[in-house]
């Protein structure tokens, strides 16, 4: 095994550009498909996933990505105090990358961070609340585009 110090294995964040949008699009899809079988399945293509974070999440978000080795595991996009996204490529999950992506949108947000979550996403419920976070409301779906009870959750320095 190499050494943790060699740049290759480190797990590097870093703002994300617009050549980044192919890498993302495949975690945002990959980690969907993985980590949440209950949501419908999906319709677009990886080509329009791609536009979609080029042309509106990169442009109307501070976007980080966590890469090793040149690879992209993850990425967290952040717009204004509220976490929009964070995914992770599904056999990075429990290393610290999601931790890593989250602390640098707090970073970001000083003054707190919220986040909407599905409440059949269990596993991201318990990262969160074990990151500070706690349940401000819950809603039936009507405010989300799959339809699916969610949840606001909320982190305060």
């Amino acid at each position: 095994m190499g050494d943790t110090d060699d740049a290759g294995d480190r797990v590097v964040v870093r703002a994300a550009t617009a050549e980044d949008a192919d890498a993302i699009a495949r975690v945002h899809r990959d980690s969907r498909a993985a980590t949440m079988p209950y949501l419908p399945p999906q319709k677009r293509t990886h080509e329009e996933v791609a536009y979609w974070v080029r042309e509106i999440v990169l442009a109307q978000c501070r976007v980080w990505v966590a890469e090793r080795g040149g690879q992209v595991l993850g990425y967290a996009a952040l717009d204004g105090d509220m976490l929009d996204a964070l995914y992770l490529r599904p056999e990075v999950l429990r290393q610290g990358v999601g931790t890593l992506l989250l602390d640098e949108a707090r970073r970001h947000s000083p003054g707190g961070l919220s986040l909407h979550v599905f409440q059949q996403n269990t596993g991201a419920r318990a990262f969160y609340v074990r990151h500070g976070f706690t349940v401000l409301d819950t809603n039936d779906g009507e405010r989300n585009m799959e339809k699916l009870p969610d949840m606001t959750m909320r982190w305060t320095p």
